[in-house]
């Protein structure tokens, strides 16, 4: 019988991997963007016609609780099983604390956080029921290497993490596994907006030399959704090529979102949508 998994952030390129790596698994995908995509549908049932798997386009901004949960129950109505949940969507941003409003950091948890949690909750509801399933969300190195500048993104990623910990230990019982994929730079989007010197920089950061594909990272977050990993449970796995950080948090976080250490409003911000 083939299963089903639930990727939010499912447009962004790391999210596209996902669906390739779990569809190449036949795996059914549920995937969740912000709003109704018609090049995104066509991308869908490239996919399912590929690897002969269903794929369902589900639309809500994550910040939209009511229409999350409209969205979920709609899943439900038609007895789909959600066996995995991959939390992905996400939104980056850098600044020093004294030159970033409150409101900007509560929007950054909102988005990388509290909404996480809210789909969370409304899946593990059967999850529980059926005793089983597995989750597996999104972090980044940033919530583990964390300096100056990382004040909303790096924090809350760092939430996120503490709280695929307590997940884990809860879940446990009802043979639910929890687990966290922490990846460092990757060739996406994002990482062209970077300014060449940047780049180079983070790239010399990382023992390998290079930024990760999205498929590396995919291809993790599949092992900790599939049975290879049937014993693995509250563990964050950081995919950076061995940037371990030694005290060099806060450049490479300057280097991803490109703003000077000075006491100077960033130069910009990169958004990654929750689409």
């Amino acid at each position: 019988m083939q299963r089903n998994v639930l990727i939010t952030g499912a447009k962004g390129g790391i999210g596209k991997a996902i669906i390739e790596v779990f569809a190449k698994n036949s795996y059914n995908i549920l995937a969740c963007i912000r709003s109704k995509d018609e090049n995104f549908e066509n991308y869908l049932k490239e996919i399912s016609n590929k690897y002969n798997i269903l794929t369902m386009p589900i639309y809500f901004d994550m910040t939209d609780y009511q229409a999350m949960k409209c969205a979920i129950k709609e899943i439900y109505s038609k007895k789909i099983k959600i066996d995995v949940l991959i939390n992905n969507a996400g939104k980056a941003h850098g600044g020093f604390f004294q030159m970033t409003p409150i409101s900007k950091i509560k929007e950054i948890f909102e988005i990388n956080l509290f909404a996480q949690m809210e789909l969370t909750q409304l899946i593990l509801k059967l999850m529980i029921r059926e005793k089983e399933g597995t989750i597996v969300n999104i972090s980044s190195i940033s919530g583990l290497d964390l300096n100056e500048g990382n004040c909303a993104y790096g924090t809350s990623k760092a939430a996120l993490i503490a709280w695929t910990k307590t997940l884990a230990s809860e879940c446990a019982k009802y043979n639910i596994r929890v687990n966290s994929v922490a990846p460092g730079l990757t060739d996406t989007n994002m990482a062209k907006l970077m300014e060449e010197k940047a780049g180079r920089n983070m790239i010399n950061a990382s023992a390998m030399k290079r930024l990760a594909k999205p498929q590396e990272i995919a291809q993790a977050v599949f092992f900790l959704a599939s049975n290879n990993s049937s014993f693995v449970n509250g563990e964050i796995l950081r995919v950076d090529g061995g940037s371990s950080d030694s005290g060099g948090g806060g450049e490479k976080l300057n280097a991803i979102f490109n703003f000077k250490p000075s006491y100077s409003k960033y130069i910009f911000e990169i958004k990654r949508k929750c689409a």
